[in-house]
């Protein structure tokens, strides 16, 4: 069957150009030029992801975003022109799954909808064991691996990839890895994070300098890449 994607846009000549492209890539498209057209057809159509431009002429795009998210878990990928790093934030906080800055790549894009659509999450935790390359992490056993050898990790370093890593390919910002490791958030724990992930790319990748597993988006956060 194929995935359904949901694409609330409304500059037409964008909106034809992505359904073209999804199309060519065996996807079916619904379309909507408003958010409440797009609010509509989310509750009627029920599909796997929804692509979502911020700047919409009725509601605001973050409007819907907030709308979906508090009844769905489905997969947003967020396509706007607003390219200013508290926009990305802010979408990001509000549940969106990934953001991407007009103008793009289409290649980019739809990457991103592989990945959105993967839902890598429940293939990490189904197999209780995550391998990439050298890396390995027993969720059982509570243990990380580096070509075989044991690496110690300190409680909260454990708790920050394996949060990471049932999340590949979303970008996770600080104020989210925050709250889900210490609970609040504070400029302090801001600080505390940047120590911690220096020192758990010091002990999973070959040079942290330019790291393999974990990227930084910058002023945003975190990213474990997808295989």
């Amino acid at each position: 069957m194929k995935d359904k994607i949901l694409l609330i846009e409304d500059d037409k000549s964008i909106q034809r150009f992505l359904r073209i492209s999804l199309e060519t890539k065996d996807y079916k498209v619904i379309s909507a030029e408003t958010g409440i057209e797009g609010i509509s057809l989310y509750m009627t159509d029920n599909p796997d992801l929804i692509l979502l431009d911020l700047g919409l002429p009725d509601i605001d795009g973050m409007e819907v975003l907030s709308q979906i998210r508090a009844q769905s878990e489905v997969a947003i990928l967020v396509v706007s022109a607003r390219g200013q790093e508290q926009e990305k934030v802010e979408a990001l906080d509000h549940g969106a799954d990934d953001y991407i800055t007009k103008p793009f790549h289409i290649n980019e894009l739809l990457a991103r909808v592989r990945v959105a659509l993967r839902k890598k999450t429940s293939d990490v935790i189904k197999t209780k064991v995550f391998t990439m390359d050298t890396l390995k992490i027993d969720f059982e056993k509570y243990k990380v691996f580096v070509e075989d050898k044991e690496i110690h990790m300190t409680p909260i370093e454990y708790k920050l990839l394996v949060l990471l890593v049932e999340n590949a390919g979303k970008v996770l910002t600080h104020s989210f890895i925050i709250r889900k490791i210490w609970g609040y958030s504070t400029t302090e724990d801001s600080q505390s994070l940047r120590v911690f992930m220096a020192n758990i790319r010091r002990k999973i990748e070959k040079d942290s300098a330019h790291p393999r597993y974990i990227i930084t988006e910058v002023g945003v956060g975190y990213r474990f890449v997808e295989s």
